[in-house]
């Protein structure tokens, strides 16, 4: 009874081991194959943008952020995937610490981001500023812009006047664009006509006087009010980030627990082979040539 229980344990032990596998190498190689495909991305992303003439700054650039992304989840997952194969245990650990660490810091962010919520405003209307002097210059930013005006019905940064940074829109420029702001800040009309104009002489007026017209109020405040009120999507988004990383650092925790049991079982069957046969070489040796005849 006791041998047949032994057997069912050492199946179960063998079963659990294999699933764990199968589903490591599973997690490992999807986040391996995204990854890459992020930075597939990425490259052609910064190859089309260094076309333009456009910003060094990589909080400003969508195609440094994908490379650097695609990077750290290709190598990372490359890692789980060849530590499941090989059942490396130091590749194992790596893997598992890796991935803890990236969590821990993306939680430890968050929680400093709150904490400090003044300076982490203050950190995106500064960068969101530089963006604005180069608007007509980068691309991306100026899509990414544009779309969030639209979007969330705002303008600029911390608000309006933020457009003053550029160039074109301050108010000593010599052009048609001076002291005004793009169309995308403009309040939307209800025609289909789009007026490109619409925000003309309007960033030395006060926010009273041009509120009918463009949007006064910042998309730092806008976006973090939208979150806000749509608690339940940002929970969705921050549970869609955290939850593949906790459950990679639980497969691996799992997987090296399963695999350091039968390295120590392996072990313990050596130990026991070579005990035995230490104890049946006596006899052997004493019966010399003998050994086989009746006594």
């Amino acid at each position: 009874m006791a041998t047949g229980d032994a057997e069912q344990a050492r199946y179960c032990g063998r079963l659990s081991y294999l699933c764990l596998k199968l589903t490591l190498i599973t997690y490992s190689t999807t986040f391996w194959v995204i990854g890459a495909l992020v930075l597939a991305v990425g490259i052609y992303a910064e190859i089309e943008r260094q076309k333009y003439k456009t910003l060094e700054s990589a909080f400003l650039a969508p195609a440094i952020i994908l490379i650097l992304l695609g990077t750290i989840m290709f190598f990372v997952s490359f890692v789980g995937v060849l530590a499941s194969l090989r059942d490396n245990l130091c590749l194992l650990q790596a893997f598992m610490y890796i991935l803890g660490i990236c969590l821990l810091i993306e939680l430890t962010g968050g929680v400093v981001a709150l904490i400090f919520r003044n300076q982490t405003i203050n950190f995106l209307n500064d960068n969101i500023r530089r963006g604005i002097e180069n608007y007509y210059d980068d691309l991306d930013f100026k899509n990414i812009m544009d779309s969030v005006q639209k979007q969330f019905k705002c303008c600029g940064g911390e608000d309006y006047k933020d457009w003053s940074q550029n160039a074109y829109h301050n108010c000593a420029a010599p052009g048609p664009l001076a002291c005004g702001v793009p169309y995308t800040c403009c309040v939307t009309n209800k025609t289909d006509i789009i007026n490109t104009m619409c925000g003309y002489k309007t960033i030395d007026k006060e926010r009273l006087s041009v509120q009918h017209v463009i949007y006064v109020r910042g998309c730092t405040n806008a976006v973090l009010i939208w979150f806000l009120d749509n608690y339940s999507i940002m929970a969705g988004v921050l549970f869609a980030i955290l939850l593949p990383q906790f459950l990679g650092v639980l497969l691996s925790l799992l997987y090296i627990t399963r695999v350091e049991d039968i390295i120590t079982e392996h072990k313990l069957s050596e130990r026991l082979f070579e005990e035995a046969g230490q104890r049946s070489a006596p006899e052997f040796a004493g019966a010399g040539c003998c050994m086989c005849y009746p006594g």
